[in-house]
């Protein structure tokens, strides 16, 4: 998914690192940390939060933005592409009808989530963020936290194909978790988080049709000047991004780490599930279709 050259990036929301602290449980991460150190716990949930023992500063530190001007950076530049990325998920949430007129009628503007692009480490308020921890989203401090070294990562040991849209839906789908902290779902995954038909996997499948419904109009999304920000998905594309569904698929996983598949044992659905999801997300007509809680079996959207 290329960006239009002429697009002009807003780093408003880009954030410099959290405060400290022991937090509530974090949507994202561990993924990484499940290839080298044969963890239990996967990209899009589950992560206990940390112990809050480095500061911004302590091994790494969030990076800053001031090369990210135009869309041109973005198709550049990974850092970049997720300014762009945050520029065009919060365009498209905050206009959605259905959030829109939700916070409406509390009398409330869309809250944008804050982007953390970091290297190494950085701090969040629900614990330390790292190459280990993976993407994730922190609904303490409404945070996104992304280690852009991950996309690699994600090629070289989960097999998946690397691309601009690939590496924007693991974006769009920790800010999928940020639209299901402003509706009150995101703690769904704390109440029942473990096993194919918990609601663990329901929220990480539908963030993955939150996903969805971002790519189906990402096109529409418009800068502060009225510019569109991106081009048309490509067929190669989209099939990338789809590869990058599939390799985060707890069946995946476990037979990369263990060799063997436990239903069980899942907190985020299957390689087919989280690509059914994403293809339906992007095939939706209102947010009502990504509910994973009203359908009988999330493994079949």
């Amino acid at each position: 998914m290329s960006f239009n050259d002429n697009a002009s990036l807003d780093t408003s929301r880009m954030g410099g690192g959290g405060g400290g602290g022991r937090g509530p449980v974090v949507a994202g991460g561990g993924l990484l940390g499940l290839i080298v150190l044969v963890l239990s716990l996967f990209f899009g949930g589950g992560l206990p939060g940390g112990d809050g023992g480095t500061d911004s500063q302590g091994g790494g530190q969030s990076q800053g933005f001031e090369e990210c001007k135009t869309g041109a950076d973005a198709n550049r530049s990974a850092k970049c592409r997720m300014v762009g990325g945050e520029n065009s998920l919060y365009d498209f949430w905050s206009n959605q009808p259905q959030v829109k007129a939700a916070l409406e009628k509390q009398g409330q503007d869309f809250p944008p989530a804050t982007l953390n692009v970091y290297s190494g480490t950085t701090q969040s308020q629900c614990g330390t963020a790292s190459n280990q921890v993976g993407p994730f989203y922190c609904p303490l401090d409404r945070g996104i936290y992304i280690d852009t070294d991950f996309f690699s990562i994600m090629e070289s040991q989960l097999g998946a194909q690397d691309g601009p849209l690939a590496e924007l839906y693991i974006l769009a789908h920790e800010y999928g978790h940020h639209v299901q902290n402003l509706y009150g779902v995101l703690e769904e995954s704390q109440k029942d988080p473990r096993g194919a038909d918990s609601g663990a996997v329901r929220v990480e499948l539908m963030a993955d049709c939150f996903a969805g419904m971002w790519v189906q109009d990402a096109s529409g999304t418009k800068d502060a000047n009225g510019v569109t920000l991106l081009k048309e998905p490509t067929d190669e594309q989209i099939r990338n991004a789809l590869g990058a569904a599939k390799s985060v698929g707890d069946d995946e996983i476990q037979k990369k780490s263990s060799g063997q598949v436990n239903p069980e044992d899942w907190t985020h659905g299957s390689a087919k599930a989280r690509q059914g999801w994403f293809i339906k997300g992007m095939k939706a007509q209102s947010i009502n279709d990504c509910d994973t809680f009203e359908v009988s079996d999330p493994e079949n959207p």
